[in-house]
């Protein structure tokens, strides 16, 4: 064994990192480690496991509790064959509901799913899959590296699909129907593999479908009647962005990942708030040094009861929380590190992360399950 541990990450020091009691909102935090094998943790304001989960399945990709109690899991179907070079590390297959205690209550698999599944609380749920475009079709899409397609030939495109609570589809959208091809173009520094890479999709509290389109830089509101756009970010606001929620004003929250961002030299990755009337941010969160939060892909941020927000610097396992006025009162560094199992993955990501794609913070009266069993 080296007397050094090469792992940066891990040699930085892990756990609770900074708290200020005062400031923090109380409650618990969840997150799901992407290489723990299926292990989804619930820690208190000082880093002490409150609870734990495991389930057979690693990751894909995140975990949330419900209002219910539940826990609404999305994991990764095992077996399935590879689409695209990429497609093993952030497919997913497996969306289901557990028990505190672990049990399954409800399951539904499709194994092109990938990136978000948001459990709905009739039972349903709503999720991103993947289609394939050839030929003719695949040449539609704009933008990428020439060439780059997956198998030499297939665009993967991006479809929204929702179940009822007995497995049946109720709603479906798909972007090569409803995309216009000129106004969403592949960065082209991306590959063609896939387009335009939904990776959040959430219902708005006016029963249309609010999306983040990662590989060019949209965030859109989706028409649930007629599926098309009825809102998009304004081009160069965003940078390969993650997790855009609503919040009760109706402005829409962002991790702005900050990949390849207009006018900036050097990266760094933000959380905003857009007013969607103006198309404009009206509040934002860097760190004081900007280029030392920079998450060049996943994040998230959650905005909670006492105006704080949660942020999940998603790459570096780094969770943190901000006051309304950009002072971090909470840091919090995942200490479970651990490789992707499959070959692929771990050719492109050869180290040890111990990274996680969301992280939420509930109240414990939002857990009276976890209440009634430590009193």
């Amino acid at each position: 064994m080296p007397r050094v541990d090469q792992n940066q990450r891990r040699r930085r020091g892990t756990g609770l990192i900074a708290l200020d009691p005062d400031a923090a909102f109380p409650g618990l935090t969840l997150f799901a480690p992407l290489t723990g094998g299926g292990d989804v943790y619930l820690v208190d304001l000082h880093g002490t496991t409150a609870h734990r989960w495991r389930f057979p399945y690693r990751p894909g990709r995140h975990a949330r509790l419900l209002a219910g109690g539940e826990l609404a899991y999305n994991g990764v179907l095992p077996g399935e064959e590879s689409l695209f070079p990429m497609w093993h590390k952030y497919r997913g297959g497996v969306m289901l509901r557990a028990a505190p205690d672990g049990t399954v209550l409800w399951e539904h698999r499709d194994p092109r799913q990938h990136h978000d599944a948001h459990h709905l609380d009739d039972g349903g749920v709503l999720y991103t899959g993947v289609e394939p475009l050839r030929g003719a079709e695949a040449r539609t899409v704009l933008g990428g590296v020439p060439g780059s397609e997956a198998g030499g030939t297939t665009v993967w495109a991006d479809t929204i699909t929702e179940v009822a609570a007995d497995g049946s589809p109720r709603w479906s959208w798909r972007a090569a129907e409803h995309l216009d091809r000129a106004d969403y173009p592949l960065h082209p520094d991306y590959s063609r593999e896939h387009w335009p890479l939904v990776n959040s999709v959430t219902p708005l509290a006016d029963g249309n479908v609010l999306a983040s389109l990662r590989s060019v830089s949209a965030v859109v509101v989706i028409s649930r009647a007629t599926g098309e756009i009825l809102w998009r970010s304004r081009p160069g606001t965003l940078s390969q962005q993650h997790h855009p929620t609503e919040l009760a004003d109706g402005r829409l929250l962002v991790f702005d990942n900050g990949v390849y961002r207009p006018g900036h030299d050097v990266p760094y990755s933000r959380v905003v708030e857009i007013d969607r009337a103006r198309g404009e941010v009206v509040w934002e969160y860097h760190d004081p040094a900007r280029e030392s939060f920079f998450a060049p892909f996943m994040g998230s941020a959650q905005r909670l009861a006492n105006g704080n927000t949660l942020v999940t610097d998603s790459p570096a396992g780094r969770l943190f929380e901000v006051t309304p006025d950009g002072y971090l009162c909470w840091e919090y560094v995942i200490p479970h590190f651990g490789a992707y199992t499959e070959n692929e993955v771990r050719t492109l990501f050869p180290a040890e992360p111990n990274a996680v794609f969301r992280a939420y913070r509930y109240a414990p009266e939002e857990i009276p399950w976890l209440q009634a069993a430590h009193p």
